[in-house]
This record gives C-alpha cells, sequence and structure tokens, in this order.
C-alpha cells in the first residue's frame, strides 16, 4: 500500500484515503438507494453500473489532474468561466428542465450542468485575484471590483434556477475574501448591500403577484412556498404525508429507523418512497441503513477534508494555492453540510447532492476535479520542499573530500 501512495498517488494519503472511503460508501448506498430506478429500467444493474462508471471515469480523471501544475489550472480558470458563462445564458434560454428548474443542457447528447463547471471555475478565479491582492496591497480595490463583478454575474446566472448553488458559492467567495484579508470595511460595505438587496427580494415577492413578475424569478416564489410551509410545519398537521412533504417526511421516517447501528445496508424501506433517495436524500438512507454511527462516519471524512485542505494551506510558500485548496475544500464540504442537513429532516429540499456519494455525472467528475487540484497542489509542495532540500544537501564529492581531509589531520 505505501509503494502504491509514494510511486502512483502522488500528494497527501489523507486527501487519496478519503476520497476512496466516499468513492466506496457511494457504490454501498447507491446499490441500494437505486432501487426505484432500477425497477424502472430494462437492466436492473444499469443505475448502479451507470454511477460505478461515473466514479471509475472521475477517479481516472483526479489522478491525471493531480499531475497538472497549478499553474496550467490558474490559465485554464479563465476560460472555463467564460464557456461557463455562456452556458448559463444558454440553460436559461434552453435548458431541460426537472423539479420546476431549468438547470441542465445537453450538448451531442451529453446532459450536464453548467453551474458545476461555473462553480469550479469562480473558485479558482477568485483565488488568483485575491492572490494578485496579496502581492500588491495597493491594488487592493481594483482587484475586489473585478471579483465582485465576476462573481455578481456567474452567482446571479445561477440564482435564477438554483438559489442553494448560488448561496453555497456566494459563502465560498465571502469566505476566500475574508482568509484572503481584504479589508474589512469593503466586506462590511458588500454584507451589509446584500442584506439590503435579499431584504428588497423579499419585499418585491411578497407585494408583487407571481404573475405579473418576469417568469425569470418564478423560483423565488417557490422558495418563498417551502420556507411557508416550513414555518407552518407544527401541530397535528406535521405527521401528515402529502405530497408537498412527502421527501421530508419520509426522510425523516428513514433517520428513525436508523437509530444508532442502522438496519444495515440494503434493508432500507424508505427508498421505496423517498423520490430522490438516489441524490437528495441520499443521507436520509445512509442513516437507515448505517444508523447514527455511519451518519457520523461520513461527516468525519468531509471533516477531514476540510482540516486537511486548511492544514496545506498553511505549507504554502504563496496566496494562490493556499486560496485555491481552501475555496475547494470550502464548496466541498458545505455543499455536503447542506445535503446532510436536508437529509436528516432540518433544513429546506434544495437539490444539493452529497459530494462524490449522490447520483449525478456532471457533479461527480467535477468534484473528482477538485480532488484533483487539491492533491496536485500538495504534490508540487513536496516536490518543491524536496528539490530545495537537495540543494542544500552537500555533495557527495564534496562530503568525501571532507572526509579524506579530517583523517589525514
Amino acid at each position: 500500500m505505501n509503494n502504491i501512495f509514494t510511486k502512483y498517488l502522488k500528494g497527501d494519503r489523507t486527501i487519496w484515503i478519503v476520497f476512496i472511503m466516499l468513492c466506496v460508501f457511494s457504490v454501498i448506498e447507491m446499490y441500494s438507494a437505486s432501487s426505484t430506478l432500477a425497477f424502472k429500467a430494462a437492466n436492473y444493474t444499469a443505475p448502479v453500473l451507470q454511477h460505478v462508471s461515473f466514479l471509475a471515469l472521475g477517479a481516472f480523471i483526479a489522478f491525471l489532474v493531480h499531475f497538472v501544475p497549478y499553474k496550467y489550472v490558474r490559465l485554464l480558470s479563465y476560460l472555463g468561466l467564460v464557456v461557463s458563462f455562456v452556458l448559463l445564458i444558454y440553460v436559461l434560454i434552453k435548458g431541460e428542465s426537472a423539479n420546476e428548474a431549468s438547470r441542465w443542457v445537453r450538448i451531442m447528447g451529453i446532459q450536464f450542468q453548467p453551474s458545476e463547471i461555473a462553480k469550479l471555475s469562480l473558485v479558482i478565479v477568485v483565488a488568483d485575484l485575491i492572490s494578485r491582492v496579496r502581492a500588491n496591497p495597493a491594488e487592493e480595490k481594483k482587484y475586489f471590483i473585478r471579483i465582485l463583478v465576476v462573481s455578481g454575474i456567474i452567482i446571479g446566472l445561477i440564482l435564477l434556477e438554483n438559489f442553494s448553488t448560488a448561496a453555497i458559492l456566494g459563502l465560498v467567495v465571502f469566505a476566500m475574501m475574508f482568509i484572503g484579508q481584504i479589508s474589512w470595511k469593503r466586506l462590511g460595505i458588500l454584507t451589509a448591500s446584500l442584506i439590503g438587496a435579499l431584504l428588497l427580494g423579499v419585499l418585491l415577492i411578497k407585494i408583487v403577484p407571481q404573475e405579473k413578475m418576469p417568469t425569470m424569478f418564478d423560483r423565488a416564489y417557490t422558495w418563498e412556498k417551502r420556507i411557508e410551509r416550513s414555518m407552518n410545519d407544527n401541530g397535528a398537521d406535521k405527521y401528515v404525508i402529502n405530497d408537498e412533504n412527502l421527501q421530508v417526511q419520509h426522510g425523516r421516517i428513514a433517520v428513525a429507523r436508523g437509530k444508532v447501528f442502522g438496519v444495515f445496508p440494503g434493508n432500507s424501506v424508505q427508498r421505496n418512497y423517498l423520490p430522490h433517495a438516489y441524490d437528495d436524500f441520499i443521507f436520509a438512507i445512509i442513516l437507515e441503513e448505517m444508523g447514527l454511527i455511519g451518519g457520523l462516519f461520513v461527516m468525519f471524512l468531509y471533516m477531514v477534508l476540510l482540516f486537511r485542505t486548511g492544514q496545506i494551506a498553511t505549507y504554502c510558500k504563496t496566496s494562490f494555492p493556499a486560496l485555491l485548496v481552501t475555496g475547494l475544500g470550502l464548496i466541498i464540504t458545505l455543499q455536503a453540510a447542506v445535503n446532510m442537513f436536508v437529509g436528516s429532516g432540518f433544513g429546506l429540499v434544495t437539490g444539493q447532492p452529497l459530494p462524490l456519494i449522490s447520483r449525478g455525472g456532471t457533479s461527480i467528475l467535477v468534484t473528482c476535479v477538485y480532488f484533483g487540484i487539491i492533491l496536485g497542489v500538495i504534490r508540487e509542495i513536496k516536490a518543491e520542499n524536496e528539490a530545495n532540500n537537495f540543494q542544500q544537501a552537500p555533495e557527495v564529492e564534496d562530503l568525501q573530500a571532507e572526509e579524506i581531509e579530517i583523517s589525514e589531520i
């Protein structure tokens, strides 16, 4: 095992172990949670085999990406941002809808979510712009404006169809600016502006009927209904299962059935009732089958990832790789936290997948790129340290000459 890690899997052993463990959990739980898909498929093994294929492809991509120097990742991110901008516009016009939201595009028979590419590209670009501020503090205002413009456009386009993704991405960008030591004054003004915009949006939704609003703002009314339904979820009616609370209620039942040790993999009952047991509510199935112990272990894996990326950031000698691994670690763990919060029955249904575990080709592949970039950064740090140590060490011939001189004396 040590030979495999040292010879083929460069980077950080802890991150690789977390990555592999999440993939293993994914295969086990998808085998159980995708039962409804298996019943509909001509070949009952097709959903699981497709998921395993995406994981295998993603692992291969992560392996390749972790050999790419992060300076090339830095350059490619701007191209990715332009491409994702075009695709986000396209998805609003001709995107394929699911659950009352247009989030997918189909090109040459391949269906994917442009928001996943946009998240990856934006985090890298923001890391680059903040690192330029750290290199030249006098130009903070210029780069801060650029961050706001780029983030505002991308997050704004995502917000029209996917509030939760936009909120997570916005929070990550803000955290990166905070960690990158953007001035408190600018961050304070930004926070006040965002709160003001949010309050104005809520006010408009309350006073303007949905039919008089442009269709692009329909998702805002959907979220209003979800929040109102959640706030009214008390009294005798909270135990009634209907079309509106079907997912939440069966998710809660799954959590209750799991108790401490679970009913063991393959014995879930709620997978047959949850419409999205294999993506949005897969954590509920984990809690049902593996109990509190299994759920805590999955949470532990994501926490290890967050802690380790923070450690890696402290090893970086320059700002860009430090901010890059921090941003990528944050976006994975925040998305996981939202999914687990919803799957446990404590939050509004958001549609956020559990990274590397939930079903979804685009999410799996892009998350694997996240891991590949993080591993690539630590690989370069180790390579630089080894090179510096080699340069500082005395040469063999000089050392032998010194030993001869000492023996002669």
